[in-house]
């Protein structure tokens, strides 16, 4: 099997090792002229056998990816596939698949979880598309999945832009539970008390409830930087959050935990907050509460 790869950043050119390491040939392209394998993506099309190419997208979300996927659809023909690995908004799948299917190219959409650890634990996986696509593909899926059964690192999802539903879903989650470890975190740092605030948290890492691999790594930062004195409170989002936040409006989903988590990113970005100018006036007014000027 022959695959071509698009984009060979950090979690790319991770994944054209993996798949290479299963014994998967594997071309890649990227703008960087160090890393790509061809110097073009018509370059790259040529490089495929002919009737059943099967490409993978693994670049950003948007514009970007829009791009490339119009650019294919000129190169491509009847029989080819492209599959859609990176974090796209579900809503753009069925555009693309329509896009796509006009040519005869078929069309995947993968939500892909692991990052720069993909390359030595294997990646989740939630695909949409059609079930023939999937199983033409999953020599490929099988080399990127981590060891052990396959209904656990693996899922086709269901029809066009499952995956990235899934994917969208899994990441609101992260967002909660990324904002509760660093809640606690905090609250731990705070009390004098508590006088080993890592090695807390690192005796949750086994056997506790609350044991996961998010809190592994932040056992790891916190080994690297005590208290976390080089990295800066600003919190960017990817636009998942955003995303997962907006659906469950749509769909009448209670999610304060995501909500909340998404909303506290924002906060990060504030170096000053109107909102809690606002309620310190307030409280002010209503009771007399002592306020701080904004020179203090």
């Amino acid at each position: 099997m022959h695959i071509g790869l698009v984009g060979l950043g950090k979690m790319g050119a991770n994944m054209r090792e993996r798949i290479r390491a299963a014994g998967i040939e594997v071309t890649g392209y990227d703008r960087n002229p160090e890393v790509t394998d061809v110097p073009s993506l018509a370059a790259l099309v040529e490089a495929l056998p002919a009737g059943q190419r099967v490409i993978w997208v693994m670049v950003p979300a948007g514009a970007i990816t829009d791009g490339v996927i119009d650019e294919l659809a000129g190169l491509l023909g009847a029989g080819d596939l492209v599959i859609d690995g990176g974090n796209s908004f579900y809503g753009d799948d069925q555009r693309h698949a329509e896009q796509l299917a006009g040519h005869g190219i078929g069309f995947l959409d993968v939500g892909v979880s692991g990052g720069v650890w993909g390359l030595a634990n294997g990646y989740g996986l939630m695909v949409g598309g059609e079930a023939a696509l999937v199983e033409r593909v999953l020599p490929v899926f099988d080399a990127l999945r981590p060891q052990g059964p396959r209904e656990e690192g693996f899922v086709h999802a269901g029809a066009v832009g499952a995956g990235h539903y899934a994917k969208m879903v899994h990441n609101g989650i992260e967002y909660g539970l990324m904002q509760a470890y660093a809640e606690g975190y905090e609250l731990l740092a705070a009390k004098d008390l508590i006088t080993d605030v890592h090695g807390t948290m690192k005796a949750w890492t086994r056997g506790t409830v609350v044991r996961s691999w998010l809190l592994d790594l932040l056992v790891k930062a916190l080994e690297e930087d005590r208290d976390l004195e080089a990295i800066d409170d600003w919190v960017a989002d990817s636009g998942e959050g955003r995303w997962t936040v907006d659906e469950a409006i749509k769909l009448a989903v209670p999610a304060p935990v995501i909500s909340a988590s998404l909303f506290a990113r924002f906060a990060s970005r504030q170096e000053q907050s109107p909102a809690l100018k606002a309620v310190a006036a307030l409280r002010q007014q209503f009771g007399g509460h002592a306020v701080k000027s904004a020179e203090s």
